[in-house]
Parts: C-alpha cells; sequence; structure tokens
C-alpha cells in the first residue's frame, strides 16, 4: 500500500494551514493520490507476477490428485502466451513443480496475486483469465479445483457469478449454475454461450439492471487499462469487451430496448 502521497499531503497541509484540520484534509488529498497512482501504474510481469500465478497453477492441477499430460501443456502454453524468456521460463517451471507439492501452501500464492492486482477488478480478471484454460485442461472441473479457485476468487472480489460469466466468455459452459460448477469444454460455433450468462444476470433482470451490468463489465475489461502487458493478454481482453458488447446487442435485440 502506497503512503507517500499520505505522508506528504499531511505535512504540506499542516504547514499551509498550521492545524490538525489541514493536516488531515492533506492527509486525504494524499490518499487520494496514492489511489490514483496504484490504478493507474502498469502492471509488471516480473517475478512478483510470474512466480505465484505459476505456483498457484501447479497447486491447482495437483489439487484434483494428479498433474495429467493435458494440465503440463496448459502450463506450457500459459508461459507461451506470457512470452516468458528463458530466465523467466526456468522460474515458471521451478515454481509449477513447487506447487505441486503436497505441503505447498496455496494461500501464499493467493496473498502474492491479490497484492499483484493491488484491487484492480482488470488485472483480476486478467489472472483468471490466464488460468481457465488449465482449470478445464481435462475437460470436467473437479470439484477440488473449483475449490481452490473459488479461494483465488474470494481473494480477488469475484464472484461466482463474474467467475461464470468469464467462463461463458472463454467457451466453457455452466452446467446448473454458478453453484454446480463448470463442466463442460468450449462448444464450436458463434452462439455457443448464452448472453444473460457473460452479462452475469438472470433471464428476469430488467432493463436497467441489464444496462447497469453491462457498463459495469466494460469498465472491467477495457483493454486500455491493462498498461503494458503481452500483446496476447491486450488481446484477449479486447476479446473479451467484444464479447460483452455481443451479449448486450443480443439481449437488447431480444428484449427490444435501445
Amino acid at each position: 500500500m502506497r503512503i507517500a502521497g499520505k505522508l506528504i499531503g499531511a505535512i504540506v497541509g499542516l504547514i499551509l494551514f498550521h492545524n490538525p484540520f489541514g493536516l488531515l484534509i492533506g492527509a486525504m488529498i494524499g490518499h487520494f493520490y496514492d489511489v490514483a497512482i496504484t490504478q493507474l501504474r502498469p502492471p509488471s510481469m516480473g517475478s512478483g507476477f510470474i512466480e505465484p500465478l505459476f505456483a498457484f497453477a501447479g497447486a491447482l492441477s495437483k489439487s484434483d490428485g494428479r498433474v495429467s499430460e493435458g494440465e503440463i501443456a496448459a502450463a506450457e502454453s500459459l508461459m507461451a502466451r506470457l512470452r516468458l524468456d528463458g530466465t523467466r521460463r526456468r522460474i515458471a517451471i521451478e515454481r509449477f513443480n513447487a506447487g505441486k507439492q503436497q505441503d505447498f501452501e496455496a494461500q501464499l500464492a493467493i496473498s502474492d496475486l491479490k497484492r499483484w492486482c493491488g484491487g484492480r477488478r482488470d488485472l483480476a480478471f486478467l489472472v483468471l483469465d490466464l488460468l481457465l484454460d488449465l482449470v478445464y485442461a481435462e475437460g470436467t472441473l473437479a470439484e477440488a479445483k473449483l475449490v481452490l479457485l473459488r479461494k483465488l476468487c474470494w481473494a480477488l472480489g469475484v464472484s461466482d457469478h463474474e467467475l461464470a460469466a468469464l467462463s461463458a466468455m472463454k467457451g466453457y459452459a455452466a452446467q446448473g449454475g454458478p453453484r454446480g460448477g463448470w463442466a463442460h469444454p468450449p462448444q464450436p460455433g458463434p452462439m455457443r454461450v448464452d448472453p444473460y450468462t457473460v452479462l452475469g444476470i438472470e433471464r428476469s433482470a430488467g432493463e436497467r439492471e441489464i444496462k447497469r451490468a453491462y457498463r459495469k463489465l466494460m469498465s472491467q475489461h477495457h483493454p486500455d487499462k491493462l498498461g503494458d502487458v503481452p500483446d496476447e493478454l491486450k488481446r484477449r481482453a479486447e476479446d473479451r469487451a467484444r464479447e460483452i458488447n455481443a451479449a448486450y446487442e443480443r439481449v437488447k435485440s431480444e428484449r427490444g430496448f435501445k
């Protein structure tokens, strides 16, 4: 957590107003500055991100008892998507193997990923987007994986409905809703996803709720907020934005509102 702005603001406020009220006002202004700097910072894709991401990926793969060839292939694909150089690739493999160990504390990786996201929901969705192909590497989602995945979602402030929506955008169909888990691999065809699931709303939702859900999702998945990340991740964010728009247009057409 940044505190430099708060400290400087408090000192300046005290100097200008010569009373505790000035100190408080200065600290508040400094707080807003700290928040703005945190929200605007380009996320680093260094070891502070790579290490916990692949450690959690290893723990996730091992959670259902064994690490399959499909999960290893998904981890390799993730390294390729992130365009890791030789050194970072070696670190990623080491952390993936560490995460597979019986005594590995997955909560440590979760805490590090939460710290990296810094409260930014766009980064939280990026982390989950990267992990979902590994989650579904074996087709169905095992209960043990779902339990661990939900712990990460809880730490990042992502709800079951939002996870279901993100899964739907990637083509993983829900079975029985968020409480029932996500069980099907991507289905072919442009109409494979339910637009209401993508928007994270029920079919009974009113026009105002639909529009509010759409605006919220677009603010969370806007690619311009990601900063200096690999092109592949920006393309994925752009794809999500297009999928949200397409779902919204389908719902509007179905409901007949503008």
